[in-house]
């Protein structure tokens, strides 16, 4: 069985944006469209920006030769996934990275990462690497964690909720972005799957009609799948 953390943030008018002097991302705002008394079904306008709440960041986002976000593949968006503490991050070489979609990085401690360390993440090879908290860097430039990872080619997913308590080392990944083509990013939903077994976090799991269902009654089951 698997349980499930979301690490989605609540998109809200009071949904914190970037803000860096004068300049500020769109900030969001739904606007009723239509409604059951003059059209019999309801539809809001969405005013947001690609990086507003819980967002994937492509590479284009901080370079400009970079990929955009239609280029995150299926496979970088769910399958396992591995956590390491900001002061582990320099060591993220050492281990062996096979099978495992994105790497979920907690910044959560007030603790600086290096400019190795940084590099080191740019490095490694899952494609997406997810931020817990906000990331402090060693070096001049504060940006330089998102525009060394942009420069390797990694999607970033951040602004994720931090309330979580504590999150296994390993588990499972579904981290979706909008269908957004040609853009610089897109809000995203986030979930971490806990499995009972670490055995479990490398196989794929499918929704399946039981075949002991008894007659009439829809409920499904989850089942392995190795394919």
């Amino acid at each position: 069985m698997t349980e499930w953390i979301d690490l989605t943030r609540p998109l809200t008018e009071s949904t914190e944006i970037y803000r860096d002097g004068t300049y500020s991302d769109p900030e969001f705002h739904a606007v009723r469209w239509s409604d059951h008394e003059a059209r019999g079904y309801e539809v809001w306008r969405l005013e947001l920006g690609t990086q507003t709440g819980t967002h994937i960041d492509a590479p284009r986002h901080f370079d400009p030769e970079g990929a955009t976000i239609e280029s995150l593949r299926p496979d970088d968006c769910v399958g396992a996934y591995r956590l390491l503490r900001v002061d582990e991050a320099e060591r993220c070489g050492e281990q062996d990275w096979a099978g495992v979609a994105a790497l979920v990085l907690d910044a959560r401690a007030p603790v600086a990462i290096a400019s190795a360390a940084v590099e080191a993440l740019g490095r490694c090879v899952p494609r997406l690497v997810v931020l817990l908290g906000e990331i402090a860097v060693s070096h001049p430039d504060p940006l330089y964690f998102h525009r060394h990872l942009a420069g390797c080619g990694k999607f970033l997913l951040e602004d994720t909720r931090c309330d979580v308590g504590q999150i296994p080392r390993q588990g499972r990944i579904v981290a979706l972005p909008l269908g957004l083509v040609g853009l610089s990013g897109s809000p995203a939903r986030v979930l971490l799957g806990t499995c009972h077994s670490a055995e479990q976090t490398l196989h794929h799991y499918v929704w399946r009609e039981s075949p002991r269902a008894i007659p009439g009654d829809q409920s499904s089951r989850m089942e392995r799948s190795n394919t």
